[in-house]
């Protein structure tokens, strides 16, 4: 791993070098939640980010003690190092680090590149489930509310943004930004309401952020993306996209690999904030 990224990321030899290893937990998360059973890392156990992160009956996580509970059954330690990674150059993935970065879990990093590299460089997939040795529930979880932005914060950091003192970063596609479509492109069912962004947002794309084959580009390369757009380590920042998967990606950029004190992942994101009454939203599409 190059410098920047050494303490966050592994490349896909050390994880088959290592993958073994009695301290290192592999953990797949994928957006779809069958490709799993279809091959995976051997000896990588499988995350349902609907049924395992999310509370059934309220739109929220579940608690620390739920989360305690499904690490202990993953086997997962205090002393583990945990390697997360999934599809669609770690999404969900990124997600899922991010929930657990939140809830104060130890030891994560993402494999660079995801399961995409990982099967372009036709290295072994297995089918067989492995058989997780249990673990006592992960002991003391404790909340990081600097990494969650909610509603009102957003509302109010919209101030920050023009003051020059914040930065609001929309993680989604230019139609989605502009108001064009109220969807992420191929999910129609996903749309919202109303279209378009918060107001000061700056729209940078989450795969600006990757190379071709997942992998995330450069320190200099990363900085250079965000500094064009004002996003600088010398402000708070606050990055969204429509259900926080995108934003997690980005938010995993800005703060794990450039090292940005003050990043915060709106969980709510577009599905929360086009859809609610009395919030300010910019339109910056036409129909001609």
């Amino acid at each position: 791993m190059t410098e920047y990224a050494k303490d966050v990321l592994v490349s896909t030899g050390w994880v088959a070098e290592h993958a073994h290893d009695k301290n290192v937990k592999l953990i797949e998360v994928d957006e779809d939640i069958l490709l799993y059973d279809t091959g995976h890392i051997a000896g990588a156990q499988k995350i349902d980010w609907q049924l395992d992160l999310w509370d059934q009956v309220e739109r929220e996580f579940i608690p620390a003690e739920a989360l305690s509970a499904l690490l202990g059954r993953l086997g997962v330690t205090p002393e583990d190092t945990v390697i997360l990674y999934g599809d669609k150059s770690n999404w969900w993935a990124s997600y899922a680090y991010w929930f657990f970065a939140y809830n104060g879990v130890r030891g994560l990093k993402l494999m660079n590149g995801g399961r995409q590299k990982w099967a372009a460089e036709e290295r072994e997939l297995v089918t067989d489930a492995p058989e997780a040795q249990a673990a006592q529930p992960y002991p003391g979880l404790s909340r990081n509310e600097d990494l969650r932005a909610y509603r009102d914060e957003v509302r109010a950091h919209i101030g920050s943004v023009k003051a020059g003192t914040g930065a609001m970063v929309d993680v989604r596609s230019p139609d989605e930004f502009s108001g064009k479509v109220t969807h992420m492109p191929n999910y129609p069912q996903e749309g919202v309401l109303r279209g378009g962004h918060i107001p000061g947002a700056s729209n940078i794309p989450w795969a600006r952020a990757t190379n071709e084959d997942g992998t995330f580009k450069t320190a200099d390369e990363l900085k250079t993306l965000y500094a064009a757009e004002g996003v600088t380590a010398d402000k708070n920042v606050i990055a969204y996209c429509r259900i926080a998967e995108r934003s997690s990606h980005s938010w995993f950029v800005l703060r794990e690999l450039l090292g940005f004190e003050n990043v915060k992942n709106y969980d709510g994101s577009w599905t929360e904030w086009g859809n609610s009454v009395g919030v300010p939203i910019e339109k910056t599409y036409r129909e001609s």
